[in-house]
This record gives C-alpha cells, sequence and structure tokens, in this order.
C-alpha cells in the first residue's frame, strides 16, 4: 500500500540518517509483523505474552513500593529461535538489489526487539522502534528520503518513530526456508519411531500362551490404538515445550519448534489421532478404552506437571510403561500377572532412571535440570537407584520361575532359570554404556537399534518356547 509522511512523528534515537539519499529509487518501509511468521495467537505464544506482561507489571508494583528489582530483560529476545517469512525477506533483498533502500519499523515493539530483528536478516538500511523514553519528544528529523514518499508494507498505517542510526549489517542471503511439511515431518512428529514401545501391549498374549488368530487380531488393534494416543501426547507435548524445544540443540529440529509444521496443523492432528484411537479402543471393549483413557490422563498430567518432580517423573514413567501391558491383557481378556506387573514396574522403573542419569551426565557444567527437578550431584544416587531397580526386576523373575502359576504353564520349568544370567548380562550393560557415555538419550530406543539386546531377547524368547 501507499502511504505519506504523518504531520507528527516520534523521535526513537537521538541520531538520524544523514545521508539516505545514496540509495536510488523508492523507499520501502516494512512493518516488523511481517517479516515474522504469522500465527503468534496459539496458546503458547499468547501464555508466553501474558508471563512477560505480568513480570513487567510485578516489576513496576516492586518500583513503586521502593522495593529492590531487577529490570525486566528486554533484550533477551533470540532471533535465531524466531520463525520468519521466507518469501516477505526473499522480497525484500529483491527490492534491496533493484537500489531501492529498505526500512524496518514498528510503532509497538521495543528497540532491542525491532534492532535485534535488523541484525539477524541484514537486509534492511536502518530501523526504527517504539522509544523507551517515557514522554517521546515531537521529531521532524526523518531522513529526507522518506519525506519524498514511500512505499509501506504493513497491516496499517503507523506513527514513525525517528529511525535509528544503527545500521543493519549488509543485505546477506535469507534465511532457509522451514522444509515443507512432508510426509518425514508428519512422521516425525508422530514419533512413528517410537511405535515399537507398544509392542509390550503384546506381552501379555506370549506370557498367557493366547495364540488363537482371534486374540493375536484383537492385541493388534491394542497397539494401534496405543500408538496413535501416543502420538496425540506426543503432539501435546511438543505444544506445550515448543519454547523449550526451540533452545534444546537436538530438540529444536521437531517439526513444531522448526516450524516444518504450524501449532495449529500440529493440533488438528492430535485431535484426529485421539477419536481414531478411542474408537479402535471402544471397538475392542469398554474396559480397554477405560485403561487407554487412563494412559492419556496419566501421560498428559506428566507433560503438564508431573515431569518437572523429581522421583516422581520417573514412577510415572515406569507406570506408563507397565499400563500397556496391562492394556494388553485387558484386551484378550486375560487376568493381569502380579509377577508380571511387578516385573514390569521394576525394570522399566530402571530404564526411566537410566535415561536421566543420562541427561544429568550432559550437564558438563554443573548447571540445574531446574525443569525436571535434579541437580548435577543427584547423578551418583540416580545411578545406584536404577541399578538397583533393575537386578530387582531380576529378583522378582527368579521368584516367579519358583511359583505355581509357572508350573501350570510350562512343561520344564527349570529351563527359564537360564533367563537370569542373560537379564543380568543386559542390565549391566545398559548401565555400563550409559555411564561411559554411550547411550544418547533413551535406553529403550538404544536397546531397539542394539544388536546385542536383540541376540538377548531372542534367546530368552527360545528359553521360554522350550520350556513350554
Amino acid at each position: 500500500m501507499r502511504a505519506s509522511v504523518p504531520d507528527r512523528v516520534e523521535e526513537g534515537g537521538s541520531d538520524a540518517l544523514r545521508d539516505p539519499l545514496r540509495a536510488k529509487g523508492r523507499p520501502l518501509v516494512v512493518d516488523v509483523d511481517e517479516v515474522m511468521v504469522p500465527g503468534n495467537s496459539f496458546p503458547v505464544e499468547i501464555a508466553a505474552e501474558l508471563t512477560a506482561r505480568f513480570r513487567a507489571v510485578t516489576a513496576t508494583i516492586a518500583a513503586a513500593l521502593g522495593l529492590a528489582a531487577r529490570p525486566a530483560d528486554t533484550s533477551g529476545f533470540d532471533p535465531s529461535r524466531a520463525r520468519f517469512d521466507h518469501e516477505a525477506v526473499t522480497f525484500l533483498l529483491q527490492v534491496l538489489g533493484e537500489g531501492r533502500p529498505v526500512y524496518l519499523c514498528s510503532e509497538t515493539c521495543s528497540e532491542p526487539f525491532v534492532g535485534a530483528v535488523a541484525q539477524h536478516l541484514g537486509v534492511f538500511t536502518a530501523w526504527a522502534a517504539a522509544p523507551d523514553a517515557r514522554s517521546p519528544a515531537q521529531n521532524e528529523d526523518l531522513p529526507p528520503v522518506l519525506l519524498q514518499g514511500f512505499d509501506y508494507i504493513g497491516r496499517e498505517a503507523v506513527t514513525l518513530p525517528g529511525f535509528a542510526s544503527r545500521v543493519a549489517r549488509p543485505a546477506r542471503s535469507a534465511p532457509a526456508a522451514p522444509a515443507p511439511a512432508g510426509v518425514r515431518s508428519w512422521l516425525k512428529l508422530l514419533r512413528v519411531h517410537q511405535y515399537a514401545k507398544n509392542a509390550l501391549v503384546l506381552v501379555p498374549l506370549l506370557t498367557a500362551h493366547k495364540f488363537a488368530p482371534g486374540s493375536a487380531a484383537t492385541s493388534l488393534l491394542a497397539v494401534v490404538a496405543f500408538s496413535l494416543c501416543a502420538s496425540a501426547a506426543y503432539i501435546l507435548n511438543d505444544i506445550l515445550d515448543v519454547e523449550a524445544d526451540r533452545a534444546h540443540p537436538a530438540k529444536r529440529s521437531r517439526p513444531i519448534a522448526s516450524g516444518a509444521i504450524a501449532a495449529s496443523q500440529a493440533a488438528a492432528a492430535m485431535a484426529l489421532a485421539l477419536v481414531t484411537a478411542f474408537a479402535i479402543a471402544l471397538s475392542i471393549s469398554v474396559g480397554f478404552g477405560g485403561v487407554l483413557l487412563g494412559y492419556f490422563a496419566l501421560t498428559t498430567s506428566y507433560s503438564l506437571w508431573l515431569k518437572r518432580i523429581a522421583i516422581v517423573d520417573v514412577v510415572v514413567l515406569a507406570t506408563l510403561y507397565t499400563v500397556r501391558v496391562i492394556g494388553g491383557a485387558v484386551a484378550i481378556s486375560v487376568p493381569m500377572s502380579e509377577w508380571l506387573l511387578a516385573f514390569s514396574l521394576f525394570i522399566f522403573m530402571s530404564l526411566a532412571l537410566v535415561k536421566r542419569h543420562i541427561e544429568l551426565a550432559g550437564q558438563p557444567d554443573g548447571a540445574v535440570l531446574a525443569a525436571r527437578g535434579y541437580r548435577i550431584e543427584d547423578k551418583s544416587m540416580v545411578a545406584i537407584l536404577a541399578a538397583a531397580s533393575g537386578f530387582n526386576a531380576v529378583v522378582i523373575f527368579t521368584l516367579y520361575i519358583s511359583s505355581d502359576t509357572v508350573r501350570a504353564l510350562y512343561s520344564h520349568p527349570q529351563l527359564l532359570w537360564v533367563c537370569c544370567p542373560i537379564l543380568m548380562y543386559w542390565i549391566g550393560r545398559v548401565m555400563l554404556f550409559a555411564q561411559r557415555g554411550l547411550i544418547d538419550d533413551d535406553p529403550v530406543m538404544f536397546a531397539l537399534r542394539d544388536r546385542a539386546s536383540w541376540a538377548a531377547l531372542g534367546a530368552i524368547g527360545v528359553i521360554m518356547l522350550a520350556a513350554i
């Protein structure tokens, strides 16, 4: 749109551009909102804005009461984590290449924010922002090139503040556009690679020796229901943690954090996955639908709150794995073995603690994992608890071998003792690899990629079949 210079112009800096007439062609003024990716009205961004405003109000009240308060951090904006409109920046580069000066402005955003955007993109001749002074003075010392008229891109006409003389860096190439939301991005959003964990739903089918086609088909449907429900939970977690993910060296590549998939699209996918999961669950049985509902409620509570409480978080993770086993039993209507329940709780408690140990070992500067409620000095205690939980699972398995339940299911239960040293080897190996830093993040995913783990699992499977 075309705009003319307003009669009243507020001054935003002590100096003005002295010789902007060197640029050729009609200047272009762009509002800062036009280079940012739209969609900041999503609840996460709203919550961040409300938090910032609450802190500002608190600081103002403290100052009025004469209390010591730290000034609000207005320079903490990191443009490298922000999402910019690639097409808009490319257009501005073309305009700049035609010899036309390009100015960035904002009547509402602060100078540190607008300056950070201008310096990061590097396509602007200069920038202007709302002044920090309480009583901005009138200024008519605009760059002369703007006094002759200019083109303006923005949602509405604004009163231009004085342009700062802090000229942005020379124009460089536009930032890379986010990868399009292709199949790969959607598979990553849904965490399809995590679906292997839901194979735990099949465990009751195997331990109860229910090998009929009908039971097998029902168990597979239960796996699909848990997988879709887990995807919905993962998406919700990504939406809630989008700001933290953008600051994480590895998680910043997640589809929502990187901008490959819009948060609104992710929310729609979450709803679709959730509805489909419960439709499948209710087709199996109402009881299984109740188990799945409990799983989603617990994993949602974990994302919102429980993951921030030390030890409680790993107990919840162990419970979520065990709920999968319970769901498998309910789906095919077999009694849930108390031995299997106890073994699952302890073995998955051990793996959850290993995961926390790995995270603590990744804090070389002694930083506090405040978001999880842990400190760097907790690393040794977490390792001890992980080893204790893992070997307690082995003890429970040995007691199971001596129980009446085993004698009713197996013709040669004494063969199951061979499984114990295999379990001891695998648990000790996981602990040793975690201590050496050879496991990156999730020990369950490590086990799914590890040949030795597959060999141990295969050996245990052969032994159990031979014992029948």
